[in-house]
């Protein structure tokens, strides 16, 4: 792992969080990441919000069947996760909420840690 890069080594990244912001002004804002052990990704994260990945996922483009759905936390929290290159990056989302109790013994069925 390379762990003296400059600021320039995050150009893409950062070109591509540039352009999510302004070509997507009126989306739900995330939470985000940029990292120098992967210095062309850009991740975007929402907490206790589910409802905020699904405008994200249809503006970048990104399939319905290429989200992954999991659970953790014993299955009290449900996890979505995409990804798609974007503006010459690799564009993460993960949107982390609250599992809806389905009502019925043993809980919700599939997912699995994400």
């Amino acid at each position: 792992m390379k762990t003296d890069l400059a600021m320039k080594e995050l150009t893409v990244s950062l070109r591509a969080l540039r352009a999510v912001a302004a070509e997507f002004p009126g989306l739900p804002a995330p939470a985000v990441h940029l990292s120098p052990i992967f210095p062309e990704r850009l991740e975007l994260s929402w907490h206790d919000d589910l409802r905020a990945f699904e405008p994200w996922r249809l503006a970048l483009g990104i399939a319905h069947e290429s989200v992954r759905f999991g659970t953790q936390s014993g299955g009290r929290t449900w996890v979505l996760k995409a990804h798609t290159d974007f503006a010459g990056a690799s564009v993460h989302l993960t949107a982390f909420g609250t599992a809806v109790s389905t009502g019925g013994e043993g809980g919700q069925g599939g997912g699995g840690d994400a």
